[in-house]
């Protein structure tokens, strides 16, 4: 439930938009990183940051990115065994994923 507060700040907010005010903002038109992880140590922080410069990947990451892969697949599918065939295979993968957690 928004508050008075919210509502007021989202219009200012939309005002200055409309008035060009937050276009010239440094790092305007670009992704936002968001390379803090407040809830991992600061040495943790640092081997995430060498692995991910590594190029590494971890396991559970590239599970979830087939998941998801397959979650369109079986959408896309017409119903019949190819879609059955990929259900399975979905619910395999889950299970990794599911166990890979508790590794």
């Amino acid at each position: 439930m928004s508050t008075i507060f919210d509502i007021l700040a989202e219009r200012r907010i939309g005002e200055a938009v409309a008035r060009g005010e937050l276009d010239d903002l440094p790092g305007a038109g670009q992704p936002l990183l968001f390379e803090d992880e407040p809830f991992v140590t600061p040495e943790q922080r640092m081997v995430n940051r060498v692995l991910k410069n590594a190029g590494f990947t971890p396991r559970e990451v590239l599970l979830r990115k087939e998941v998801a892969e397959l979650r369109r697949r079986v959408e896309e599918t017409q119903p019949g065994e190819r879609r059955e065939q990929l259900k399975k295979e979905l619910v395999f993968l889950l299970i990794q994923v599911a166990g890979n957690r508790g590794a």
